[in-house]
């Protein structure tokens, strides 16, 4: 999440990006939000292959996410991004995922914003699909991956 986010509370941070804070836009400083870095090398450690889909489009601001999940630790995992003229099911149906976790956009427009709302029907079945709050972290998450798999996504 942006730096702007520290300290507020969930509702407020939505708030925030709705009125495009000052630094949602400065990637160089995003920070993990709660326990999301151990969550991920729990699962990394017990074999998950971690993969990460930025908004990002621009070379330069790709870099500074690929910074961030670097220097705040996150488990190593390919960091995927839109090409020119991709959607994010573009991206996700490529990648046909077992497990899809994703936020539910609440503050660009909720479910019709979510990656996992436009994949073709046949590939969606395949998918373990998670819905977290925005900006709500993912510390309530199973630390199993045979649990995540079973996880019952009540958000």
């Amino acid at each position: 999440m942006h730096k702007g986010a520290l300290g507020h509370k969930r509702e407020e941070i939505v708030v925030q990006i709705k009125n495009k804070e000052k630094t949602v836009n400065k990637y160089e400083s995003y920070i993990p939000i709660k326990n999301a870095v151990k969550k991920l090398n729990i699962w990394k450690d017990e074999g998950a292959e971690i993969f990460y889909l930025t908004s990002c489009k621009k070379s330069e601001d790709i870099s500074q996410i690929q910074k961030v999940l670097q220097n705040h630790g996150f488990p190593k995992g390919k960091l995927l991004y839109r090409q020119k003229n991709e959607e994010y099911r573009d991206v996700a149906e490529k990648l046909n995922p077992n497990i899809l976790i994703e936020d539910d956009c609440e503050s660009i427009g909720g479910a019709d914003e979510m990656t996992i709302t436009h994949i073709k029907p046949d590939i969606k079945k395949k998918i373990k699909s998670i819905s977290v709050k925005e900006f709500g972290g993912i510390d309530h998450l199973p630390e199993n991956i045979q649990n995540l798999l079973s996880y019952n996504n009540i958000s």
